[in-house]
Protein backbone atom coordinates (compact mmCIF):
# COMPACT_ATOMS: atom_id res chain seq x y z
CA UNK A 1 0.00 0.00 0.00
CA UNK A 2 1.41 3.15 -0.92
CA UNK A 3 -0.06 6.59 0.38
CA UNK A 4 0.22 9.97 -0.69
CA UNK A 5 1.43 13.03 1.23
CA UNK A 6 -1.90 14.73 -0.03
CA UNK A 7 -3.74 12.81 3.13
CA UNK A 8 -2.79 15.19 5.64
CA UNK A 9 -4.68 16.50 8.64
CA UNK A 10 -3.32 19.33 11.20
CA UNK A 11 -4.61 18.26 14.65
CA UNK A 12 -4.98 15.38 16.68
CA UNK A 13 -8.78 14.14 16.68
CA UNK A 14 -10.08 10.88 17.29
CA UNK A 15 -13.15 11.59 15.18
CA UNK A 16 -10.81 11.99 11.86
CA UNK A 17 -12.15 9.07 9.90
CA UNK A 18 -9.50 6.78 8.79
CA UNK A 19 -7.55 7.05 5.18
CA UNK A 20 -6.89 3.86 5.08
CA UNK A 21 -7.17 0.33 7.00
CA UNK A 22 -4.04 -1.80 8.00
CA UNK A 23 -3.76 -5.27 9.37
CA UNK A 24 -0.97 -6.51 12.14
CA UNK A 25 1.94 -7.19 9.94
CA UNK A 26 1.27 -5.22 7.14
CA UNK A 27 3.82 -2.91 5.30
CA UNK A 28 2.87 0.56 4.28
CA UNK A 29 4.67 3.07 2.15
CA UNK A 30 3.79 6.88 3.67
CA UNK A 31 4.71 9.89 1.55
CA UNK A 32 4.85 12.46 4.67
CA UNK A 33 5.41 16.74 3.86
CA UNK A 34 7.72 19.14 5.14
CA UNK A 35 6.75 20.68 8.49
CA UNK A 36 5.78 24.10 7.26
CA UNK A 37 3.17 22.48 5.54
CA UNK A 38 4.28 23.88 1.97
CA UNK A 39 4.98 27.42 3.31
CA UNK A 40 8.01 27.49 2.68
CA UNK A 41 9.78 26.50 -0.25
CA UNK A 42 13.75 25.86 -2.13
CA UNK A 43 12.83 30.00 -2.81
CA UNK A 44 12.03 30.71 0.61
CA UNK A 45 13.50 34.08 2.68
CA UNK A 46 13.48 34.87 6.53
CA UNK A 47 10.64 37.02 5.18
CA UNK A 48 8.29 33.78 4.72
CA UNK A 49 9.33 32.84 7.67
CA UNK A 50 7.92 35.39 9.83
CA UNK A 51 4.41 34.78 8.94
CA UNK A 52 4.21 31.23 9.20
CA UNK A 53 0.59 30.04 10.42
CA UNK A 54 1.45 27.41 13.40
CA UNK A 55 -2.05 25.86 12.64
CA UNK A 56 -0.57 24.46 9.55
CA UNK A 57 2.63 23.73 10.71
CA UNK A 58 3.45 19.76 11.51
CA UNK A 59 1.12 18.15 8.77
CA UNK A 60 1.27 14.67 9.29
CA UNK A 61 -0.21 11.44 7.12
CA UNK A 62 -3.67 9.83 7.50
CA UNK A 63 -4.83 8.26 10.28
CA UNK A 64 -4.63 5.13 9.17
CA UNK A 65 -6.94 2.24 11.09
CA UNK A 66 -5.40 -0.88 12.74
CA UNK A 67 -7.42 -3.65 12.54
CA UNK A 68 -7.67 -5.08 15.89
CA UNK A 69 -6.31 -2.43 18.32
CA UNK A 70 -8.13 -1.28 21.20
CA UNK A 71 -7.69 0.74 24.30
CA UNK A 72 -5.10 -0.62 26.62
CA UNK A 73 -2.95 -2.17 23.93
CA UNK A 74 0.55 -1.50 22.01
CA UNK A 75 1.34 -0.40 19.33
CA UNK A 76 4.65 -1.50 17.36
CA UNK A 77 5.60 0.14 14.38
CA UNK A 78 8.89 -0.98 13.16
CA UNK A 79 10.67 1.56 10.32
CA UNK A 80 11.62 -0.07 7.46
CA UNK A 81 13.18 3.03 5.44
CA UNK A 82 13.28 6.37 5.00
CA UNK A 83 13.96 8.31 2.10
CA UNK A 84 14.48 11.98 2.63
CA UNK A 85 13.69 15.01 -0.21
CA UNK A 86 15.65 17.12 -2.57
CA UNK A 87 15.85 20.15 0.04
CA UNK A 88 15.13 21.14 3.55
CA UNK A 89 14.86 24.40 5.41
CA UNK A 90 16.53 25.12 8.94
CA UNK A 91 15.69 28.14 10.91
CA UNK A 92 14.99 31.12 13.56
CA UNK A 93 11.37 31.25 14.34
CA UNK A 94 10.49 34.20 15.82
CA UNK A 95 8.77 33.38 19.92
CA UNK A 96 10.45 29.62 19.30
CA UNK A 97 13.26 27.46 20.28
CA UNK A 98 15.13 27.31 23.22
CA UNK A 99 16.94 30.51 22.93
CA UNK A 100 14.15 32.40 21.35
CA UNK A 101 15.22 35.68 23.55
CA UNK A 102 18.58 35.49 21.82
CA UNK A 103 17.41 35.10 18.44
CA UNK A 104 14.26 37.23 18.03
CA UNK A 105 14.59 38.14 14.11
CA UNK A 106 13.67 35.57 11.73
CA UNK A 107 16.42 33.82 9.96
CA UNK A 108 16.25 30.77 7.44
CA UNK A 109 19.21 28.69 5.69
CA UNK A 110 17.94 26.15 2.75
CA UNK A 111 19.76 22.70 2.23
CA UNK A 112 20.57 20.95 -0.92
CA UNK A 113 20.84 17.46 -0.33
CA UNK A 114 22.71 14.81 -2.73
CA UNK A 115 24.53 12.15 -2.45
CA UNK A 116 23.57 11.26 1.50
CA UNK A 117 24.87 15.03 2.65
CA UNK A 118 22.53 18.52 3.27
CA UNK A 119 24.25 21.42 2.72
CA UNK A 120 23.18 24.03 5.76
CA UNK A 121 25.46 26.30 5.03
CA UNK A 122 27.56 27.32 1.57
CA UNK A 123 30.70 25.18 1.91
CA UNK A 124 29.25 23.35 5.26
CA UNK A 125 27.62 20.28 4.99
CA UNK A 126 26.33 17.52 7.56
CA UNK A 127 25.45 13.70 7.20
CA UNK A 128 21.88 12.99 6.33
CA UNK A 129 20.73 10.84 9.26
CA UNK A 130 16.94 10.63 8.26
CA UNK A 131 14.38 10.48 10.91
CA UNK A 132 10.22 10.94 11.92
CA UNK A 133 9.80 13.82 13.86
CA UNK A 134 6.34 13.44 14.67
CA UNK A 135 4.08 10.37 14.61
CA UNK A 136 1.49 9.13 17.53
CA UNK A 137 -2.09 7.89 17.51
CA UNK A 138 -5.16 9.84 18.49
CA UNK A 139 -5.69 10.87 22.01
CA UNK A 140 -8.53 9.16 23.50
CA UNK A 141 -9.69 12.41 24.77
CA UNK A 142 -12.57 14.65 22.41
CA UNK A 143 -12.25 17.39 20.46
CA UNK A 144 -8.60 18.90 18.11
CA UNK A 145 -5.41 18.95 19.63
CA UNK A 146 -2.81 20.61 18.68
CA UNK A 147 0.78 19.06 16.63
CA UNK A 148 3.08 20.87 18.59
CA UNK A 149 3.22 19.67 21.65
CA UNK A 150 4.22 15.54 22.30
CA UNK A 151 1.53 13.62 24.43
CA UNK A 152 1.82 10.07 25.85
CA UNK A 153 0.33 9.03 22.42
CA UNK A 154 3.21 9.79 20.34
CA UNK A 155 3.27 13.13 18.28
CA UNK A 156 5.65 15.57 18.03
CA UNK A 157 8.00 13.27 19.76
CA UNK A 158 11.34 14.78 17.95
CA UNK A 159 13.39 11.63 18.85
CA UNK A 160 16.21 11.68 16.18
CA UNK A 161 16.65 8.06 16.64
CA UNK A 162 13.15 7.11 15.44
CA UNK A 163 14.73 6.54 11.89
CA UNK A 164 15.41 3.34 9.27
CA UNK A 165 15.41 0.11 11.72
CA UNK A 166 14.04 1.80 14.41
CA UNK A 167 10.97 0.43 16.20
CA UNK A 168 8.75 2.47 18.57
CA UNK A 169 6.13 1.30 20.89
CA UNK A 170 3.03 3.55 21.52
CA UNK A 171 0.23 2.85 24.03
CA UNK A 172 -3.31 2.72 21.59
CA UNK A 173 -5.65 5.30 22.97
CA UNK A 174 -8.84 4.62 20.76
CA UNK A 175 -10.24 1.49 18.58
CA UNK A 176 -8.09 1.31 15.44
CA UNK A 177 -5.45 3.32 17.28
CA UNK A 178 -5.55 6.39 14.12
CA UNK A 179 -1.85 6.22 13.51
CA UNK A 180 -0.09 9.51 12.05
CA UNK A 181 3.09 10.51 10.85
CA UNK A 182 5.02 13.95 9.50
CA UNK A 183 7.57 16.49 10.11
CA UNK A 184 10.38 14.36 8.71
CA UNK A 185 14.25 15.37 9.32
CA UNK A 186 17.36 14.76 6.70
CA UNK A 187 19.19 15.89 9.82
CA UNK A 188 18.52 16.65 13.59
CA UNK A 189 20.14 17.19 16.88
CA UNK A 190 18.86 15.87 20.59
CA UNK A 191 17.14 18.96 21.94
CA UNK A 192 16.34 20.83 18.32
CA UNK A 193 17.12 23.87 19.79
CA UNK A 194 16.58 26.41 17.67
CA UNK A 195 12.88 24.50 17.14
CA UNK A 196 14.18 23.42 13.66
CA UNK A 197 16.25 20.36 12.07
CA UNK A 198 16.93 20.18 8.59
CA UNK A 199 12.97 20.02 7.57
CA UNK A 200 11.99 17.88 4.32
CA UNK A 201 9.24 15.82 2.97
CA UNK A 202 9.81 12.15 2.79
CA UNK A 203 8.70 8.73 1.96
CA UNK A 204 8.72 6.78 4.77
CA UNK A 205 8.16 2.65 4.72
CA UNK A 206 6.66 0.64 8.06
CA UNK A 207 5.09 -1.86 9.52
CA UNK A 208 2.40 -2.03 12.25
CA UNK A 209 1.77 -4.84 14.99
CA UNK A 210 -0.53 -5.13 17.95
CA UNK A 211 0.18 -6.53 21.45
CA UNK A 212 -2.60 -7.06 23.31
CA UNK A 213 -3.16 -5.68 26.53
CA UNK A 214 0.89 -4.33 26.44
CA UNK A 215 0.42 -0.83 26.56
CA UNK A 216 3.71 1.38 27.22
CA UNK A 217 2.81 3.91 30.20
CA UNK A 218 5.00 6.21 27.16
CA UNK A 219 6.43 5.94 24.16
CA UNK A 220 9.35 3.61 23.59
CA UNK A 221 12.07 3.55 21.17
CA UNK A 222 14.02 0.87 20.31
CA UNK A 223 17.24 2.27 18.16
CA UNK A 224 19.22 1.31 14.97
CA UNK A 225 22.76 2.38 14.46
CA UNK A 226 21.63 3.66 11.45
CA UNK A 227 20.01 6.05 13.40
CA UNK A 228 23.90 6.87 15.25
CA UNK A 229 26.42 9.38 15.19
CA UNK A 230 29.96 8.85 15.99
CA UNK A 231 32.92 11.00 16.07
CA UNK A 232 34.92 12.63 18.38
CA UNK A 233 33.04 16.10 19.77
CA UNK A 234 33.63 19.24 21.81
CA UNK A 235 31.03 19.71 24.82
CA UNK A 236 30.25 22.72 26.49
CA UNK A 237 28.43 22.64 29.87
CA UNK A 238 25.77 23.94 31.64
CA UNK A 239 25.78 23.00 35.56
CA UNK A 240 22.67 24.71 37.94
CA UNK A 241 19.89 23.70 39.94
CA UNK A 242 17.51 23.98 37.03
CA UNK A 243 17.87 21.89 34.18
CA UNK A 244 16.06 23.95 31.62
CA UNK A 245 18.18 26.83 33.12
CA UNK A 246 21.17 24.42 32.21
CA UNK A 247 20.54 23.42 29.01
CA UNK A 248 20.26 27.18 27.84
CA UNK A 249 23.46 27.50 29.58
CA UNK A 250 25.68 24.85 27.34
CA UNK A 251 23.94 26.00 24.23
CA UNK A 252 24.81 29.53 24.64
CA UNK A 253 27.78 28.39 25.50
CA UNK A 254 28.70 26.22 22.34
CA UNK A 255 27.18 28.26 19.96
CA UNK A 256 30.10 31.16 21.41
CA UNK A 257 32.37 28.54 20.85
CA UNK A 258 31.66 28.00 17.62
CA UNK A 259 31.58 30.96 16.39
CA UNK A 260 34.77 31.94 18.09
CA UNK A 261 36.52 28.64 16.38
CA UNK A 262 34.69 29.36 12.67
CA UNK A 263 33.92 32.65 12.56
CA UNK A 264 30.36 31.88 11.56
CA UNK A 265 27.60 34.43 12.57
CA UNK A 266 25.92 33.68 15.95
CA UNK A 267 22.36 32.92 13.95
CA UNK A 268 24.15 30.04 12.27
CA UNK A 269 26.19 28.65 14.95
CA UNK A 270 22.60 28.19 16.59
CA UNK A 271 21.20 26.32 13.31
CA UNK A 272 24.08 24.26 13.33
CA UNK A 273 23.48 23.25 17.08
CA UNK A 274 19.87 22.51 15.76
CA UNK A 275 21.17 20.03 13.05
CA UNK A 276 23.74 18.47 14.81
CA UNK A 277 24.59 19.08 18.24
CA UNK A 278 23.56 16.91 20.83
CA UNK A 279 21.63 17.89 23.97
CA UNK A 280 22.72 15.47 26.89
CA UNK A 281 21.66 15.62 30.59
CA UNK A 282 24.88 14.26 31.68
CA UNK A 283 24.41 14.32 35.75
CA UNK A 284 21.33 13.90 37.62
CA UNK A 285 22.49 12.90 40.89
CA UNK A 286 25.12 15.38 43.09
CA UNK A 287 22.49 17.58 44.41
CA UNK A 288 22.10 20.86 44.65
CA UNK A 289 23.00 21.54 40.84
CA UNK A 290 22.94 18.97 37.65
CA UNK A 291 24.81 19.05 34.53
CA UNK A 292 23.63 19.34 30.50
CA UNK A 293 26.65 19.26 28.21
CA UNK A 294 26.09 20.12 24.41
CA UNK A 295 28.07 17.82 21.95
CA UNK A 296 29.14 19.05 18.83
CA UNK A 297 31.23 16.94 16.05
CA UNK A 298 34.69 18.37 15.95
CA UNK A 299 33.81 17.76 11.84
CA UNK A 300 31.44 20.58 11.60
CA UNK A 301 33.61 22.64 13.23
CA UNK A 302 35.47 22.63 9.87
CA UNK A 303 33.77 23.75 6.59
CA UNK A 304 33.83 21.19 4.00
Amino acid sequence: MHIKRTETHNTWDRDLPATAVLTPGDEVTVETVEASGGQLTAGSTAGDVATLDFGRINPVTGPFRIEGARPGDALVIDILDVSVGSWGWTACIPGFGLLADDFPDAHLRISAIADGRAELLPGLSVPVVPMIGTIGVAPPEAGQHSMVPPRRWGGNLDIRHIGPGARLVLPVGVDGALLSLGDAHAAMGDGEVSGTGVETDATVRLRVDVRPGAAPKTPIVETHPRTQRTGAALATTGVGPDLMAAAVDATRALIEEVTTRTGLAPADAYLLASVVADLKISEVVDVPNWVVSAHLELDHLVRT
